[in-house]
């Protein structure tokens, strides 16, 4: 199963960085990129891509407030919020927009893990 992965940061290096991870683990999926909520949701809209993956502090919208906004545009979209922001307030915003959150810097460990969870969700019969 091939997925396209949107990838939402306003750093093109930490865009880069997290490409580099997920080319490694699924060098088939297609990557689609956005520096910012506004492109993130203009690309959502054109490519309706299965996967997010956004970072927390981005100018305008924060990564939260994006993973809602796209989890209106899609209720199936999985979504990770991307943050060093550990504060517990964070995790439970990013929860609490139906998203997962992932600790900076992203390992590939962890970025498998919720990948792994995704593509088990996606698999028929499951919920």
């Amino acid at each position: 199963m091939s997925l396209t992965v949107l990838i939402v940061d306003d750093s093109k290096l930490a865009r880069m960085s997290v490409a580099k991870a997920l080319g490694a683990l699924y060098p088939d999926w297609k990557r689609i990129e956005a520096a910012n909520a506004m492109e993130a949701l203009e690309q959502t809209k054109q490519l309706a891509p299965e996967v997010a993956l956004v970072d927390f502090n981005m100018p305008g919208k924060d990564g939260v407030t994006l993973a809602a906004e796209l989890r209106a545009l899609d209720p199936k979209m999985s979504i990770a919020v991307i943050s060093a922001n550990r504060q517990v307030e964070v995790i439970k915003r990013t929860q609490a927009a139906g998203a997962a959150f992932l600790p900076k810097p992203l390992t590939e460990g962890a970025l498998a893990d919720f990948l792994t969870a995704t593509l088990k969700r996606r698999q028929p019969g499951s919920q």
